[in-house]
């Protein structure tokens, strides 16, 4: 029931990386380790991505933290949707090979390593290659609980194959 609750908030906070505001005191109970293993991964939904794309969810925003961040991983030729955050957002590719793109913008390659920075308000998509999967970590901050994103309409083929 966890990754279901994680799920809804997920797509709250990203209307995903990736949590919700929970009920915190404020008081500093010190250091929280969240074990591998102890998240259920979540499917993309169709209404955010194209193709098949597997969430991975590292941690949640609370109320004294405001990022949240989830590992999310692209199988070939799958993609978000075009999308705007209104903090930002920061990914940190890990694995495979990468497509993203702002709009008006030629698309980009990204491999392991690199580090995308999408700033505030700028419409955006990022996914696998056409030919290679691609995993990358995404942070983003709540400007308000539970905001993180604003989806917008799928991207299209012709807009993916524009390489």
């Amino acid at each position: 029931m966890r990754h279901m609750r994680f799920l809804v908030l997920f797509l709250t906070l990203m209307a995903v990386p990736f949590g919700a505001a929970s009920a915190d005191t404020g008081k500093d109970d010190g250091q929280k380790i969240i074990r591998n293993g102890e998240q259920a991964s979540i499917k993309g939904p169709a209404s955010c991505f194209t193709g098949n794309v597997r969430i991975d969810p590292l941690y949640p925003a609370n109320n004294a933290m405001r990022s949240s961040g989830g590992s999310v991983t692209f199988e070939p030729g799958a993609r978000s949707n075009w999308h705007v955050h209104p903090v930002g957002q920061v990914l940190i590719v890990t694995a495979g090979l990468g497509l993203t793109q702002e709009w008006g913008k030629p698309v980009q390659i990204i491999r392991p390593g690199d580090v995308v920075i999408c700033p505030v308000g700028v419409k955006h998509w990022h996914g696998a290659a056409p030919n290679s999967s691609m995993t990358h970590i995404s942070i983003c901050e709540e400007k308000e609980p539970g905001k993180v994103v604003q989806w917008l309409e799928p991207v299209t083929d012709a807009q993916y194959d524009a390489r």
